[in-house]
């Protein structure tokens, strides 16, 4: 499955990879991906290229309901965690919790949080990676250069408007599928 995803990722769509091109399985196990810019339903199957092509596990979280029956399956299969939206629990909680409750867990999430421009991030990502106590990597989805620019792991600090202007550094110049909406 791997050299197939290779060979459509790099010869089929001329995609590459840059920036930390060593995260393997074994160095971070848990973590917060952060994708940006998110414009378009193409970033899906272009991340899971790419957690094909660098080795690497990738989850993601949608509603419970989502999760029966074939469909269900299928979502867990390729690394979807049910969340109880209706719980009373608060849902940066309930998220940090599924990271206590497994061994390796890498989180991919959208700051933006829908696919059209917006002028500011959300910020649960980061307040999951806080009470989860773990780092956030940051990746492109640049179809400008075609390209994903992987970022080493970042840590937050108590000083979230630095962090933030820190993350959104990285991603200065990266265009989306439609880029009017990066």
């Amino acid at each position: 499955m791997r050299r197939l995803a290779k060979f459509i990722y790099f010869k089929l769509l001329g995609w590459k990879v840059v920036g930390n091109t060593n995260m393997s399985q074994d160095t971070i196990k848990k973590a917060v991906l952060i994708a940006v810019p998110h414009t378009s339903w193409h970033d899906f199957y272009i991340g899971l290229l790419l957690r094909q092509v660098i080795g690497v596990k990738a989850n993601f979280i949608g509603k419970k309901e989502l999760f029966v029956g074939p469909f269900g399956w299928y979502l867990k299969s390729i690394g979807g965690a049910p969340v109880d939206r209706s719980s009373n629990e608060n849902k940066v909680d309930a998220i940090a919790k599924l990271f206590q409750e497994r061994d390796e867990f890498r989180l991919a999430l959208a700051p933006e949080g829908t696919r059209k421009k917006v002028e500011k991030w959300r910020t649960g990502f980061y307040y999951i990676a806080k009470v989860a106590k773990v780092p956030i990597i940051m990746f492109t989805l640049d179809f400008g250069k075609k390209q994903n620019k992987i970022s080493e792991p970042f840590y937050p600090t108590n000083d979230m408007e630095a962090d933030f202007a820190f993350m959104k550094k990285f991603y200065e110049g990266v265009k989306g599928k439609i880029p009017e909406y990066s």
